[in-house]
């Protein structure tokens, strides 16, 4: 017993080295003559950025608005289409007026859970991006109801439906992004140290890492993305009803 726990061991102190520095997140850069640090999250959250952005002007060059469209114009139509109504569907009458943001954040979480596939760390295992994405939503979710409601009209919908319920509708306010960042964090965390240990233990098995490869980073990676799309919506339907 005593051998076979000393065989057991240094193993065990490898997965744990190899899974710790895998979720390290490193400072890449410094700016000079300011002391700021730039992380590794942050760079990855650039590239996505510019990808996202080159390739939306790619696929948006050449649309017209009458005459005949390309088959690439209906096909981004229809995408569109699906999405807008999805929202829709979920905040109402004026879910137009939020579209935009909801698409993008879908887009870009999409982009980040998945873009371990390329042998990048996915920006949202790391907390900062995570709590970053959860306060913008929370502030617009704020700012649709003021925008709704008025201030005044706002306050009073935190004593709704009765005055007893006041201080957990204001306890919603932190609750919420909380829930919005730790839920998409912990996702993600989770799913990045299954397929770090994989890939330590099936590296050479091919079959196995895509596999869950496929799991993990294409369906689990666009699962996150909608469930907190979707979270986000109810906060905006809930502030402009």
């Amino acid at each position: 017993m005593l051998q076979f726990a000393n065989l057991i061991n240094p193993i065990n102190l490898g997965i744990r080295e190899y899974i710790l520095e895998e979720l390290e997140i490193e400072d890449v850069f410094t700016i000079p003559n300011t002391g700021i640090t730039v992380d590794e999250s942050t760079v990855v959250s650039w590239i996505i950025m510019s990808a996202i952005f080159i390739l939306s002007f790619i696929l948006t060059r050449g649309m017209k608005v009458d005459g005949d469209i390309s088959r690439r114009q209906i096909f981004i139509e229809m995408c569109v289409d699906k999405m807008r109504s999805f929202f829709r569907n979920i905040i109402g009458e004026h879910a137009d007026e939020y579209v935009p943001w909801l698409m993008s954040v879908a887009v870009y979480i999409g982009a980040s859970n998945m873009i371990g596939i390329l042998g990048m760390k996915p920006p949202t295992k790391s907390m900062q991006v995570t709590a970053a994405l959860a306060l913008t939503t929370i502030v617009l979710v704020e700012a649709a109801g003021i925008k709704h409601k008025g201030i005044k009209g706002h306050l009073k919908s935190f004593a709704q439906p009765v005055a007893v319920v006041l201080p957990i509708n204001i306890m919603e306010i932190a609750i919420k992004p909380i829930s919005l960042c730790m839920r998409l964090f912990g996702n993600i965390i989770g799913a990045f140290i299954i397929m770090e240990l994989i890939k330590y233990f099936w590296f050479t098995n091919i079959g196995i890492s895509l596999a869950f490869g496929f799991y993990f980073d294409l369906f689990d990676g666009f699962l996150q993305a909608y469930i907190f799309v979707f979270l986000s919506s109810i906060y905006i339907k809930e502030a402009v009803e």
